[in-house]
């Protein structure tokens, strides 16, 4: 319990050093670049939304009070979208960026680059290169576990316990995402760092699950991952690295 407290408690510590100098430009660039495609996304809907309201107007103007709902249904929808779609874009979009705040993030808290290779030094299309490659090991691992896992929602009585399942694994999936950049950065593979966790599943389970419940907080969402690579890079500084 202690390990799981432990591991909590990194999630408030990644939230402190997000806003440190000499890091959160690595924070700012990939939130702004996915609240800019956001914005576009909802205003060419709303222009479009305005485009039909008009051609109804025109055309069937006796269904001008029923217009008036369309503007609240319109800005329901788009909450709903951006609460529930941001943080998978911010994953996509943000993946690239998330190495060099790991790499920012270890030099300020130990003044130690990473493995040779890796952080500032590299090229974004290398680095998305690297990221992609990574997601993809991620995805397959997180797959072949997942579809039994879904398989108990199915079974009587197993069903029971099925979602608590789910939540630890969850909690464990995402400590591996994030935790992934430093100890990529460092030159461990995806495998090695599986087995090095392994060790540490109190611990890890318990920074997985202060992720989840950010990601759960409307607004908090938002920066849900910056604050989770700042902190797993922290965790990894100071309890995995030796």
């Amino acid at each position: 319990m202690i390990d799981f407290l432990a591991g909590l408690s990194y999630i408030k510590s990644g939230l402190r050093l997000v806003i440190k100098p000499g890091i959160r430009l690595y924070v700012l660039v990939p939130l702004m670049i996915n609240t800019l495609l956001f914005s576009l996304i909802i205003v060419y809907g709303a222009g479009l939304l305005n485009d039909l309201i008009d051609l109804i107007s025109s055309r069937w103007a006796w269904l001008e009070w029923a217009l008036l709902l369309l503007w609240p249904l319109f800005l329901l929808i788009c909450l709903t979208i951006v609460f529930f779609c941001f943080s998978l874009m911010a994953n996509l979009l943000c993946s690239p960026f998330n190495g060099f705040l790991a790499e920012a993030v270890q030099i300020a808290l130990s003044g130690q680059k990473a493995a040779e290779g890796s952080g500032p030094g590299r090229s974004i299309s290398s680095e998305m290169l690297r990221a992609m490659k990574s997601e993809i090991v991620k995805l397959r691992y997180f797959l072949i576990r997942a579809v039994p896992l879904l398989l108990l929602f199915l079974i009587p009585m197993i069903q029971i316990a099925a979602p608590l399942l789910w939540f630890i694994f969850a909690s464990w999936m995402l400590c591996l995402e994030y935790l992934d950049y430093p100890m990529g950065n460092n030159g461990i593979p995806f495998a090695e760092a599986r087995q090095i966790l392994r060790k540490h599943r109190s611990l890890a389970v318990g920074f997985g699950t202060g992720i989840l419940l950010c990601t759960m907080i409307p607004v908090v969402n938002f920066i849900a991952i910056p604050v989770a690579v700042a902190g797993a890079t922290q965790l990894w500084t100071e309890r995995l690295r030796s």
